[in-house]
């Protein structure tokens, strides 16, 4: 094992994720080049290294990093390179020049211990200041949590992840119980854990480690859409990744039963495993579902069959018979569910039930799951539509995120409509209905034959096998969306029936090939010109290529690396970010792929903030406007108003989005979808995930593919079961109400 110090002259590579580096420093031998995953080292710094020396083919001999320190820069050109060598924000060359001039030797200590005093400096305000002196003691906490996680054999591209989630307290909780990172760090799974654990002396047979074990078989199952886990699977599975007898495990679920961590319930004759949110979560939506459906409402002024032929007048509309009873039994019912295919009437319905409502003089509230559903459901009635998180007013609230609405500060409205109701999971559901009084009229509106949520239960599907709430499902396409082949395709998928295909002058196009090398170069020659050239499409903003899958030939994430060249190719000037297998460019289409619900934004309209706001969601759509390689910034605008600046270390919450899949496209709506058909795993390739897909688009869709898996994918109508007690739960509540 070699040992070298010197001082870092340049960091020839950094991969911003998993901070692995090819940096070149300056020894008393000369010079020398290291490479390893290295997440706290900046120019100007002097480092201690081990490691052993290896041969690059074509970068020649560098030395393998085994272990890295940090030695404190304590000359003035020293201290001038690292303060320039961007890891602090808004400090370039010049500011760094000026505060070393300033300062000499203490300038540092003066950024530490009395950071106030950078406001001597020309160019330094507050909001300079704050952002300088956060950044400084992120990485002085970063280099001690990193030096920590080392010793027990965690890598640093784990350790910026966990830095990342526990902050300041990363220590104190490994410490106390390594195992939380495979319930907490995307990534780290339980064998990583167990392995950090081990490192650290814990034994196999440590109630830690089999709690750990438990939650981690819990939360796989979560990740399936699953709230409950039936105890026959559920100890086996943890004995077989644990390699421990069963009657440990059982006398661990009883102490996790005792603190309250999980629930166990006995219901016909199943043994089911809760994590004890999601039961919580089941009970209260299962009350307050008999609650709104069995309270007894005020009357309504008003003649309805009139009201509705007088609506049918003005819109030159003859509601079907399931669009009447809806629209009536919204009146009558606490909670109604009003579900259908496209084409069946659902928004005419909506903005029917509105303006019955509003000529009463009665309040409504407008919602949907996500961003892009709220907007479209803006758009198609004229009211402002929220997105949930936002209409409860999510926020943080005593140091940590919650809703501002709930039992103690409820929604003050008489009318909510939810849409894309089928997207709603257990969790979310809870919390909405918490913040609903008795009176309060809820409408869910959405297609239950679309995928379910991606969290945990099946809602909407529970709620209607219930039996217990007004069920309106609507069956009838109508005349005006007859005329689209999207939507009759769409009910003939959903029956199993084959689609009507290429049509003169329809909106439904299949292009038969077998070859995905072929398959790949069509997709991409119709985004880049056969569309826009023939539909006057814009690329970026009106066609989006769905997949059912990740990884494969027309996987999401070859795609995307295929549509970024033919779409946003490198051009001299362009800046670009690289960030671990993805490279961001300016003018690329980028999705957020996580809620974060305290990210700013603002709109700026001829150079002047008119409008700030908070939070980006899983699933927003924008354009890279910018990155800034000196403040390590990437600008994203979003919905063409919303501009949103990225640090480095946050683009993991950004993936590039020309092609995404059929999962997140749910509660979107686009002008043109493009989607390969070809091989993959049975449960991808299913009926109701290409019904989903078609369902996205609003003018043309195009499949471009092999017509058998067409055929395998309608034929394939299985729909994994979820564990979910809802639909059993409501009916326990209705009994006893």
């Amino acid at each position: 094992m070699l040992t070298l110090e010197g001082t870092v002259e340049d960091i020839i590579f950094r991969n911003e994720i998993n901070a692995y580096t090819v940096a070149s420093i300056n020894t008393t031998d000369g010079k020398a080049t290291v490479v390893g995953y290295i997440p706290f080292i900046n120019i100007g710094e002097t480092i201690k290294v081990e490691g052993e020396w290896i041969y690059h083919p074509t970068y020649g001999e560098q030395l393998e990093i085994s272990n890295v320190s940090i030695v404190v820069p304590s000359t003035i050109n020293g201290i001038e390179k690292y303060l320039s060598s961007g890891l602090i924000p808004h400090i370039g060359p010049k500011t760094a020049k000026r505060i070393v001039d300033k300062f000499g030797k203490d300038a540092l200590d003066i950024i530490q211990y009395n950071p106030e005093r950078l406001k001597e400096i020309e160019g330094i305000g507050d909001k300079k200041l704050k952002r300088i002196v956060e950044a400084f003691e992120e990485q002085g906490e970063l280099r001690e949590i990193m030096v920590f996680l080392q010793q027990y054999g965690i890598t640093a591209n784990y350790g910026i992840r966990i830095y990342k989630k526990y902050g300041k307290d990363t220590i104190n909780i490994i410490s106390q119980n390594p195992y939380k990172l495979s319930e907490d760090i995307f990534g780290i799974g339980f064998k990583t854990a167990d392995k950090i654990a081990h490192n650290m002396g814990i034994s196999l047979e440590s109630p830690y480690r089999i709690e750990g074990g438990i939650r981690y078989v819990i939360n796989r199952y979560a990740g399936s859409g699953h709230t409950y886990v039936p105890k026959e699977k559920l100890i086996p599975a943890t004995s077989e990744l644990l390699g421990v007898e069963y009657n440990l495990i059982e006398e661990t679920l009883r102490d996790l039963a005792i603190k309250g961590i999980i629930h166990i319930l006995n219901i016909a004759d199943e043994m089911k495993v809760y994590y004890t949110p999601f039961h919580i979560a089941e009970n209260n939506v299962s009350r307050k579902i008999v609650e709104l459906s069995r309270v007894e409402l005020k009357d309504f002024n008003v003649d309805i069959d009139k009201t509705i032929k007088e609506i049918e007048g003005e819109e030159g509309i003859d509601f079907a018979d399931k669009q009447i009873e809806a629209i009536k039994e919204s009146i009558k019912n606490g909670i109604v569910v009003i579900t259908g295919g496209p084409g069946t009437g659902k928004t005419t319905i909506i903005n029917a039930i509105i303006k019955i409502f509003e000529e009463q003089g009665l309040t409504i509230n407008l919602a949907a799951p996500t961003g892009r559903a709220a907007k479209r459901m803006t758009e198609t009635t004229g009211i402002e539509a929220k997105t949930i998180h936002r209409l409860l007013e999510y926020s943080y609230m005593e140091e940590e995120m919650a809703f501002g609405l709930d039992e103690d500060s409820p929604l003050d409205t008489d009318l909510l409509i939810i849409d894309e109701a089928s997207m709603v999971d257990i969790l979310l559901m809870n919390s909405l209905l918490k913040a609903l009084i008795p009176g309060t009229r809820l409408i869910l509106v959405g297609d239950v034959d679309q995928l379910p949520s991606v969290g945990p239960g099946n809602v909407l599907k529970d709620i209607i096998g219930s039996g217990v709430v007004k069920v309106v499902k609507l069956d009838e396409i109508f005349r005006q969306a007859e005329e689209s082949l999207i939507v009759v395709n769409a009910h003939r998928i959903n029956k199993g029936e084959m689609p009507l295909l290429n049509e003169k002058d329809k909106d439904f196009y299949f292009i038969r090939e077998n070859d995905p090398n072929n398959i790949v170069n069509i997709i991409l020659s119709l985004c880049e010109e056969r569309l826009p050239n023939y539909y006057g499409v814009d690329p970026l903003k009106d066609i989006q290529v769905l997949t059912p899958m990740k990884k494969g030939d027309v996987g999401i994430n070859a795609l995307n690396k295929y549509l970024q060249n033919v779409l946003n190719p490198k051009t001299y000037g362009k800046k670009e970010k690289l960030l671990g297998d993805e490279l961001f460019r300016v003018g690329d289409k980028v999705m957020q792929i996580k809620n974060n619900y305290t990210t700013e934004w603002e709109i700026i309209k001829e150079g002047i903030v008119v409008e700030k706001g908070e939070g980006v969601f899983n699933g927003d759509f924008g354009i890279i406007m910018d990155i800034d390689d000196e403040d390590r910034i990437l600008k994203v605008l979003f919905d063409d108003e919303k501009e949103v600046e990225y640090k480095f270390n946050q683009l993991d919450e950004l993936k590039l989005s020309y092609a995404t899949t059929v999962h997140k496209s749910q509660g979107s709506e686009f002008p043109v979808v493009v989607m390969p058909i070809y091989w993959g795993p049975p449960m991808l390739l299913t009926r109701n995930l290409l019904y989903t897909a078609i369902t996205r688009a609003k003018n043309l869709v195009v499949l471009v593919g092999e017509e058998r898996y067409l055929r395998t994918m309608i034929a394939n109508n299985r729909i994994a079961k979820r564990y979910s007690g809802l639909d059993c739960k409501i009916r326990n509540i209705l009994t006893s109400f």
